[in-house]
């Protein structure tokens, strides 16, 4: 685990610079239809503006992070995506495989019903498994809510259990359920996980004031596909 990868805040000039607000975004494509010409120009955009990571499916992971080798752009892959309704031992079978495939970061959906279901044992083993996976591959995990399907105790639940079970990052969302970040739902995560653990903010961020609005919350990183336009100071018209 880098030393720089669980800050507990965001560093204050983030909220005026496009510049800074570029390297804390994980610069996003998981459209399922996205092609290798895709994914090399996320590559190439990300090396330009010096985006914190490159996201994307785990088809592509071992492409992206051969791309970026040596330009200080992680690369990041996302497992049990995008519905967390796969069994645990596929989960981390998902996750030693973007380790091996060269993945810093590993952004994981959790069980959705088991946390609707207010199951914490449940929640806390899934994530607990794929923390060991994934940090045993010298990565980081980050964890993934979905915070528009759970109410604000299940959100504070899911929170202090992925704290309990090693995570490093806590997410909202998927981009792909509806919904999205709220700088509610990023203050209450930051609430709940405390200054240790990094916070993503993920879902409808599309535009720089949206951005800093989520680190003003207490987010640490930001998931876009409308990055570029984000440090254009640009509104995206959609996306992730």
């Amino acid at each position: 685990m880098s030393e720089d990868s669980t800050p507990g805040s965001a560093p204050s000039e983030t909220y005026h610079d496009p510049t800074s607000i570029a390297s804390v975004i994980d610069h996003t494509l998981l459209k399922p239809e996205a092609s290798r010409e895709d994914i090399l120009k996320v590559c190439e955009e990300a090396v330009k503006y010096r985006f914190a990571a490159v996201c994307v499916n785990p088809l592509w992971t071992a492409l992206v992070h051969s791309t970026l080798k040596g330009s200080g752009v992680k690369t990041c892959s996302v497992i049990g995506f995008p519905f967390g309704a796969t069994p645990t031992d596929v989960k981390v079978y998902e996750a030693r495989g973007a380790n091996l495939d060269g993945a810093d970061e590993i952004d994981m959906v959790i069980d959705i019903a088991a946390a609707r279901a207010n199951d914490r044992d449940t929640v806390f083993a899934d994530i607990a498994a794929v923390a060991e996976a994934v940090h045993a591959g010298g990565a980081i995990l980050k964890v993934i809510l979905e915070t528009h399907l759970l109410s604000d105790e299940q959100k504070r639940m899911v929170c202090e259990a992925a704290a309990e079970a090693g995570a490093d990052f806590v997410k909202t969302s998927t981009g792909f359920s509806g919904g999205g970040a709220t700088a509610e739902d990023i203050a209450l995560m930051r609430d709940a996980v405390g200054p240790q653990l990094g916070v993503k903010a993920s879902g409808g961020v599309r535009s720089i004031d949206d951005a800093r609005a989520m680190l003003r919350a207490g987010a640490t990183r930001i998931g876009a596909s409308s990055s570029v336009a984000i440090v254009n100071g640009e509104q995206a018209a959609g996306g992730y």
